[in-house]
């Protein structure tokens, strides 16, 4: 690096407005609603505000995984929150997630709606609530549990790390793309190392930990995410490739992938979602 692009830190950051790149009017460094908007509501007992990414599409296959268990008590309205104009910082919003990120959902069905956000939390929740894809106790929801965390821990490597810097960076400097490299492959090496032995990531059943962890590491070795699957080698990772293409191969998922999302092929988006006849 050359001292013309050497970077040093002033004695007090300030928050440039323009800097930033294609996130520039999306983050800030204060919290609170920026202007009065009320949240629509449609007629089922869930509703989902979000948007098709990973952390967003989470929930929308948890919800289509219920659904196709038979419980029907799992309906649920999906509307999309566009981020990049900032509907995240309306009032309504706000009002359920204080940390203005998708996803976010009110459950209507309790005495009081119950606002749940954080998309780990949510589907924890929804497993807690409708007794799926959580083990009830013992050393199996020890071990889901503990995944399901580990990727809540590890997305901020793959997509606040990784993902900025490689794909969405106004500038690209060589040291952050290839800590952040390292740090995903390590992780990409733990995955495959543990899938080596089992189907799934806590043993034989596939869980919220796989729901958790597919639609950043799954979608990411099958050329879906960040298209660095050349750059990162994810060829290597037999047993990741394996293990995401059985979930991708799952209907439910093919359903999730779609609800919030408006860009790619036209057949996989649907903007909102209010009924299972929308995903027809």
């Amino acid at each position: 690096m050359t001292d013309k692009n050497t970077y040093v830190p002033p004695k007090v950051w300030q928050w440039d407005r323009d800097s930033g790149g294609k996130f520039a009017s999306t983050n800030r460094p204060i919290a609170g609603a920026t202007h009065d908007k009320d949240l629509p509501i449609g007629n089922h007992p869930h509703q989902l505000y979000s948007l098709g990414t990973p952390n967003g599409v989470k929930v929308t296959v948890m919800f289509e995984e219920l659904l196709a268990l038979g419980y029907q008590d799992a309906e649920y309205d999906a509307w999309l929150v566009d981020i990049g104009s900032g509907e995240q910082f309306g009032s309504g919003f706000v009002s359920i997630n204080p940390n203005s990120k998708i996803p976010a959902l009110l459950d209507h069905s309790t005495p009081e709606p119950t606002r749940v956000f954080e998309s780990g939390a949510i589907l924890l929740y929804l497993s807690e609530k409708f007794g799926a894809f959580v083990p009830s106790g013992g050393a199996d929801r020890a071990e889901c549990l503990s995944w399901l965390f580990w990727q809540m821990g590890s997305a901020a490597f793959l997509g606040g790390g990784f993902g900025h810097f490689y794909a969405y960076a106004p500038e690209k400097y060589e040291y952050p793309i290839n800590r952040y490299a390292m740090e995903v492959k390590r992780q990409l090496d733990v995955l495959d190392k543990t899938l080596a032995t089992r189907e799934f990531l806590s043993g034989s059943d596939y869980t919220i930990a796989d729901m958790a962890t597919h639609p950043w590491y799954g979608m990411l070795v099958s050329g879906s995410l960040y298209s660095a699957q050349e750059f990162l080698d994810v060829a290597q990772y037999k047993n990741v490739i394996r293990w995401a293409e059985s979930i991708q191969d799952r209907p439910a998922v093919q359903r999730g992938l779609r609800v919030n999302r408006v860009w790619g092929e036209e057949k996989r988006q649907l903007r909102d979602r209010h009924d299972a006849s929308d995903l027809d």
